[in-house]
């Protein structure tokens, strides 16, 4: 296949699934110590620098995320109308470097870790009652085996 082609193929004419893995952005030097990556794909809660453009030196959250424009929209980078609304400015993810990381999912923070997710052990809440207490929530681990089993803890 001729080199334009499959240019055009990655580039203009890629699945919505193949635009969404190209949302990769750089690791800051203390992250790419830490996971032994250089770069991650971006999501939102992530904290980053902008490295290039108007915006230059400019930190904040990732608030949301455009995988058409394969960009990002971050919290306090805004533009003013001449009518003077204020609207959102997209930066692409190659323009940015990631400083913390959300770690609210715990598989992307897994293979960054470079483990099995899904071999890690799952937290599961599980009910307990007492006769002088009311239901309490108890955060127990359990591993991948156990897959939808709720076990009941007396104290």
């Amino acid at each position: 296949m001729k080199p334009t082609k499959m240019r055009n193929l990655m580039i203009y004419q890629a699945t919505y699934q193949t635009k969404s893995k190209q949302l990769g952005s750089a690791l800051s030097k203390d992250l790419h110590k830490k996971y032994g990556k250089r770069s991650v794909r971006v999501s939102e809660g992530d904290s980053v620098r902008i490295v290039r453009g108007e915006f230059k030196g400019v930190d904040g959250k990732v608030s949301k995320i455009s995988i058409p424009k394969s960009s990002v929209a971050i919290e306090g980078v805004k533009k003013e109308k001449t009518k003077g609304d204020k609207f959102d400015v997209y930066i692409h993810t190659s323009n940015l470097v990631v400083t913390s990381l959300n770690t609210e999912d715990k598989w992307r923070i897994a293979k960054l870790e470079g483990k099995d997710p899904r071999k890690q052990p799952k937290v599961e809440k599980v009910k307990t009652e007492t006769k002088s207490e009311p239901v309490k929530e108890v955060i127990k681990e359990t591993k991948g085996a156990k897959k939808g089993k709720k076990e009941e803890v007396e104290k």
